[in-house]
């Protein structure tokens, strides 16, 4: 490709990145992300604007959530949000899809610009799995997604298979079946704290805590937390 053309999609990749971050820290107060008042008020805000216009407001989600992907943010709080506004069957889908197209064109990024920079640095770390991870990709990265990826940030998972030179169309299945079990934990997290604000005012932690809702949701990304640790354990150490 021209260099030319590859500064321009850098400079361009780097301004939106700047303008995604300011318009998210624009909008939401971190400060206030601990205030419950906070929370509901501006959750009231998102399902009213969901509800003026179902399929708009999901387009601009699906639009927004594949870009956070692309821009190296992690996927809980969109999952989260997701979840919160669509429910954890929608919520899921909707995010196993915007994920996986926002992963795919980060790794194509990757694969462009940075993939001498990442097999240098990492080719030697991981040298031994690159034949076992030839033998059957697909399954093995899809192994990977579905235990949280070992413990590694989500960014990072989307663009480690530059190592491997792994088939775009690979990546793409792998990633969309392998994140489904994660995002649908997430997701019903979402929905729960939904739930919840809607039936309370006030918040009361235990009686939080001991909804069905939340704990099991919880329970079950603890169970993919430790399956994620015993595979960075046992692989990625």
């Amino acid at each position: 490709m021209n260099r030319n053309l590859k500064l321009l999609l850098a400079t361009t990749y780097g301004f939106c990145l700047i303008a995604l971050l300011f318009a998210v820290f624009y909008y939401l107060d971190l400060k206030d992300l601990t205030n419950y008042t906070y929370i509901k008020e501006k959750g009231s805000e998102f399902l009213y604007l969901k509800n003026q216009n179902l399929y708009l407001f999901i387009f601009i989600f699906f639009i927004f959530s594949a870009l956070w992907v692309f821009f190296l943010g992690f996927g809980s709080p969109i999952a989260i949000l997701s979840g919160f506004m669509f429910g954890k069957w929608i919520g899921t889908f909707i995010c196993a899809i915007a994920f996986t197209v926002g992963a795919s064109f980060l790794y194509s990024l990757a694969n462009l610009y940075f993939k001498k920079f990442i097999i240098n640095y990492l080719s030697k770390k991981i040298e031994k799995y690159q034949k076992f991870f030839k033998k059957n990709e697909l399954l093995y990265f899809l192994a990977f997604r579905f235990t949280g990826g070992g413990g590694i940030p989500f960014a990072f998972q989307n663009i480690l298979p530059v190592v491997f030179d792994m088939k775009l169309k690979n990546y793409i299945i792998s990633t969309f079946l392998g994140l489904l079990p994660t995002l649908f934990i997430i997701n019903s997290l979402g929905s729960g704290i939904n739930k919840i604000i809607e039936k309370n005012d006030t918040v009361n932690y235990f009686n939080i805590i001991s909804d069905p809702e939340i704990y099991l949701p919880i329970l079950g990304f603890l169970i993919i937390l430790v399956l994620s640790l015993i595979v960075k354990k046992k692989i990625f150490k």
